[in-house]
């Protein structure tokens, strides 16, 4: 018989929590599911806050979020799941931002919360209580946290890049209107 510690429970506790979270908002982009707009509701907001194209960028995140919430939770293929939620929860901190830390204030307090347990959990692990552990960590070794972080980064860094440009674009275009 097996015996689990304090951390073992703690860790299952935190992958439920949050995969379940991200999850449930994943689902919501996806599928309509929880009050969300699903691919094509998102789309158009993603398109209005300048993440385009917004189909592409919904169903990325959406994926990101249920896949990597769900994967979080039962505790399987732990570092890309991680690292996936993270790169999600960056790009939602990256529209927050400009309104400050405070959630209730339309900050990223939320995003940053669930993006850095996503990526605690990643470079932590699972513990004992999960599918990684059950299938001999084949899909959760040491060289795949920081290959997962390295490719989430870039994909993140490119989209959130090119988000930034077309923010900027279309202010620098109004501030052109207004002079001429």
């Amino acid at each position: 018989m097996t015996c689990y510690d304090r951390r073992d429970l703690g860790l299952l506790l935190l992958r439920l929590g949050t995969g379940g979270v991200l999850a449930a908002h994943g689902a919501q982009k996806l599928f309509g599911w929880f009050g969300g707009g699903g691919i094509e509701g998102t789309g158009q907001f993603m398109d209005s806050i300048g993440y385009a194209p917004g189909k592409v960028s919904a169903t990325a995140a959406g994926v990101a979020e249920t896949g990597g919430g769900l994967l979080l939770a039962l505790g399987l293929a732990t570092p890309a799941a991680g690292a996936a939620a993270a790169g999600a929860m960056a790009g939602a901190a990256a529209v927050h931002a400009p309104n400050g830390f405070f959630n209730q204030e339309g900050g990223f307090e939320y995003a940053a919360s669930l993006g850095l347990t996503a990526a605690g959990l990643a470079v932590t692990g699972p513990g004992r209580l999960s599918l990684d552990r059950v299938l001999g960590h084949s899909v959760d070794r040491n060289w795949m946290v920081p290959a997962a972080f390295a490719v989430t980064a870039a994909a993140t860094a490119l989209a959130v890049g090119a988000r930034s440009r077309r923010l900027r674009k279309a202010r620098d275009g109004q501030q052109g209107a207004l002079f001429e």
